[in-house]
């Protein structure tokens, strides 16, 4: 077929714009011309690969803002208020100058891709006719009676899960209580002449055309209320934080000695630490371990000298230090969740907010994974929880199958193959 011009948005932390990059780059590849439309600071990294690039609001600060970026931070991982704060303070409060910006980036589009939080994207596509493909990058976003989700402020609801008519009511109430959340939408859409098309993250978001459940079958499988048209691709893979090579002196300590255990919090946990880092030492030491702790800023670099056995870098690429751990500690973001199983190892999960409680069930229900709740990071607590995970080999056994499966996948290719098969339904 033709190229054609395919407009993709995204927005929020790099775990939420990398699966993005390698189907933008497959597209490419096939002679299409991708566009990624998306917050400014990643212009150097989505220019750097040769892929047409647009600034959208709402403005997030730059990387090298990490004052800022740790106050929003702060705010957006409160269980309590945090989704609030990013949905209706952040996202609704910049909704028009969103829809402003993806109107310009679609000039001329043939087909527009939208990320679940940019909520002008439905609108967009709506208003001009475009073609339109929806996605969402974990289980827990299709809100399924079928697949009920681990909340992260309601933990206790998991437990009543087998109660009838249980899950309905929980979904239920949660559409109430957000639904003023989204005002912005229903008045936009009004302006423009669009009809109502429901709740803005349950019905709202989907696309009727297709649907890209960009995660790993391993994850769950399709379920009765989710869109007709979802196809689960796999997990799209790419962990380039920036255009600099891997530190040497990570490949060094790689290669001095017995594999470590890996501590990483992935790119917005990491603002929020604490003393996750302190704590990880103290329990690598009483297990004898070596470790590599991944920090992300060098605000949470522990006090030097560090212990023998035990080294930390703001950065490393997962696809090369991953696969050569012992075992690794996150916190269960969608992106560090797919490095990690497609790495096989055995995982103890750190779940923060948002999806990551509910991908930390689901990837304890696999049984390659072991949860330990944030409040409870204690050194003691966590040597336990990893001399497990070390010392029963059904864990490295299920983690080695389950990586099988995630490696086998090619979330990229299956997610163009889908995006082209829509096209050409329309030439």
């Amino acid at each position: 077929m033709n190229g054609k011009r395919i407009v993709i948005t995204a927005l929020g932390s790099f775990g939420d714009i990398h699966p993005y990059i390698p189907i933008a780059l497959e597209l490419k590849s096939r002679g299409h011309s991708p566009v990624i439309v998306t917050s400014e600071g990643y212009r150097e990294k989505i220019e750097g690969e040769g892929i047409e690039f647009i600034a959208s609001r709402p403005r997030m600060p730059l990387f090298h803002e990490r004052d800022e970026i740790q106050r929003i931070v702060s705010k957006l991982m409160d269980v309590k208020t945090g989704a609030e704060e990013l949905l209706k303070g952040i996202i609704m409060s910049s909704l028009r100058e969103q829809y402003e910006d993806l109107d310009r980036a679609t000039v001329g589009a043939d087909m527009l891709i939208t990320h679940p939080i940019t909520f002008a994207g439905p609108l967009v596509a709506q208003k001009k006719k475009l073609r339109w493909a929806s996605s969402l990058l974990a289980p827990a976003t299709f809100l399924s009676v079928h697949d009920p989700i681990v909340v992260p402020n309601a933990p206790w609801a998991s437990r009543l899960h087998f109660i009838p008519g249980f899950n309905r009511l929980m979904k239920g109430l949660m559409g109430k209580y957000t639904e003023r959340w989204f005002q912005e939408v229903s008045d936009l859409r009004t302006e423009l002449g669009l009809p109502p098309d429901g709740h803005p993250l349950f019905k709202g978001m989907h696309s009727p055309e297709l649907v890209l459940a960009l995660f790993s079958k391993v994850m769950t499988d399709a379920k009765p209320d989710w869109p007709m048209n979802t196809k689960i691709t796999g997990f799209p893979f790419y962990d380039k934080f920036d255009m600099t090579p891997t530190p040497p002196e990570v490949q060094k300590f790689l290669d001095e000695g017995e594999p470590p255990i890996v501590f990483t919090l992935g790119t917005s946990a990491i603002w929020v630490a604490g003393d996750f880092y302190q704590e990880s030492i103290k329990a690598v030491r009483k297990l004898e371990q070596r470790a590599l702790l991944l920090i992300g800023d060098a605000r949470n670099m522990p006090p030097s000298p560090l212990p023998e056995g035990i080294a930390a870098f703001e950065y490393a690429p997962y696809s090369e230090v991953l696969p050569r751990a012992k075992a690794i500690v996150h916190q269960g973001g969608i992106g560090t969740t797919a490095q990690a199983l497609r790495a096989g190892k055995p995982t103890l999960i750190v779940p923060f907010s948002y999806d990551q409680p509910d991908n930390a069930a689901r990837i304890a229900r696999l049984g390659v994974a072991r949860i330990l709740p944030r409040v409870k990071y204690r050194a003691d607590r966590v040597a336990k929880e990893l001399g497990q995970l070390l010392h029963e080999p059904h864990y490295r056994q299920k983690a080695a199958t389950v990586a099988q499966i995630v490696q086998s996948e090619n979330g990229e290719r299956t997610a163009a193959d889908l995006i082209e098969g829509r096209l050409k339904k329309n030439e």
